[in-house]
Formats: C-alpha cells, sequence, structure tokens
C-alpha cells in the first residue's frame, strides 16, 4: 500500500499546475550514443523563475535531439532553443486545461485506490488460507479488522494528496 502511495505521489508530481517544475520532464528519454538516456542525465535542468524551465546540454550537439523529445512528449508547451540553452515558457492554464488536469488527478487516485482494495483483497485472501491451516478464528477476524483500517487510512491518504493537487491545480 505503501509503494502504491508513492506511485500517486510521482504521477501528482508530473501534472503540471501552472508552474514550472523539473519534474515535469522525468520520464523524457533521449538518444544519446545510439541509447537511450533520460534527459535528466544529459543536461542541467533549471527553473529560472516560476514559469520557465532551462535545460543545458553538457555537450552542444544534445541541443537538437533534447529539443526533438520534448517536441515529441507532447507536454503542451514549445521548447526555444538560444544555440546554448533550451528555454521553455509554461503557459498559464485555461480553466478547460485546469479541469482536465484535475480529471487526471482524479483517475490516478482511483487507480490508486484500486490498487490499494487489491493488496487488502490479497491480504484477506493470505489470512482465510492461514485460518484453514490452523489460525485462531478470532485471530483471523482481528487481522481482517486490521487491513481494513490500513486500507481506510491509505485511502484517506490518496484523497488528501488529490485534495491538495486540485487545489493547485486551480490555483490562479
Amino acid at each position: 500500500m505503501q509503494k502504491t502511495l508513492a506511485h500517486l505521489e510521482s504521477a501528482l508530481v508530473k501534472i503540471r499546475a501552472g508552474k514550472a517544475s523539473t519534474q515535469m520532464l522525468d520520464g523524457i528519454s533521449v538518444m544519446y550514443y545510439e541509447s537511450d538516456t533520460p534527459l535528466n542525465q544529459v543536461a542541467n535542468i533549471s527553473t529560472p523563475d516560476a514559469h520557465t524551465l532551462a535545460i543545458q546540454p553538457w555537450e552542444k550537439m544534445m541541443l537538437e535531439p533534447i529539443e526533438k523529445a520534448i517536441q515529441d512528449a507532447n507536454l503542451g508547451f514549445t521548447p526555444q532553443n538560444d544555440g546554448t540553452l533550451i528555454r521553455i515558457n509554461i503557459p498559464p492554464l485555461t480553466e478547460e486545461r485546469r479541469i482536465g488536469l484535475t480529471k487526471q488527478a482524479k483517475t490516478e487516485t482511483e487507480n490508486c485506490k484500486v490498487s490499494i482494495r487489491n493488496n487488502r483483497r490479497d491480504a484477506n485472501e493470505e489470512i482465510k488460507k492461514l485460518q484453514k491451516e490452523g489460525l485462531a478464528e478470532d485471530e483471523a477476524k482481528d487481522a481482517i479488522n486490521k487491513v481494513q483500517e490500513l486500507t481506510d487510512a491509505y485511502n484517506a491518504k490518496a484523497d488528501k494528496h488529490l485534495e491538495v493537487k486540485e487545489k493547485e491545480i486551480m490555483t490562479i
């Protein structure tokens, strides 16, 4: 359940909320000496201000492949190459785009909750199997109740993450 929540956190970080973040470019790979390499391993990524990302490749020949990789990732913004640095201006979000991003965050959260429920089911099946092997009935019921408490706690944490992200997205 902890891993599921950590995955939700990383997924929500990638959903942009109108301000620049270096995590927005996580998951982008660039062809570097004929192998796919994560962008952050071929360039320095920084945020000079709240609405700009700056990407400075360690090798000048990497400017065009990085620019192409960002465009191919279809993140909703266009990189600008000035010969030594790639700048990305993060446009302000429209109301329509904010609603779409909120839906995306809700979908990620629901996927997280489904995974948490699957973990609960697996744990309950394991407890029932142990009960058939000789585990006392009250201990089995206590264990099932404990699993349900954990499930409820992790679902509440997922909802809290969603609430924070929705507030971040909808803030102008």
